[in-house]
């Protein structure tokens, strides 16, 4: 089981351990990020390896709406710190049983953020072309 510290994230505070940040307001509540923002919490690891670990089971348990039963408030909704240790504690209990078919999954999910990746970049050269041809023939 991996070790690691969730906590608020105060800004202006310089982490030197293996870190990511998760987003606690708002309906994306619970969605990993790389950089800080306004509302968030900060995770830490001992080392680069259950970083990536715990980065892809949270990314998951976000694309799966995991957080939205969790949400309180009535105009933004949050989620509380408590709430999000309790499941991603759950979540790796799980993925500890069967750590093969976790890494399968993972697997392929980055393939499909990949894959998503490239039909965006694909849709702004679509994008592009269609503008130059009009403009071709505005000027």
């Amino acid at each position: 089981m991996s070790s690691f510290s969730i906590k608020s994230h105060r800004p202006g505070v310089v982490y030197t351990m293996p870190h990511f940040f998760i987003l606690n307001k708002g309906n994306n509540s619970g969605k990993p990020l790389a950089v800080p923002c306004t509302n968030c919490f900060v995770i830490q690891f001992q080392s680069e390896e259950e970083k990536e670990q715990i980065y892809w089971l949270l990314y998951s348990l976000w694309q799966s709406k995991v957080f939205y039963p969790f949400l309180r408030g009535s105009v933004i909704p949050f989620v509380v710190l408590r709430d999000v240790k309790s499941c991603l504690l759950d979540s790796l209990n799980k993925v500890d049983e069967n750590p093969a078919q976790f890494e399968k999954a993972v697997a392929a999910l980055r393939s499909l953020e990949a894959m998503e990746k490239q039909y965006k970049q694909n849709l702004l050269l679509i994008a592009n072309a269609k503008r130059m041809l009009f403009y071709k023939y505005i000027s």
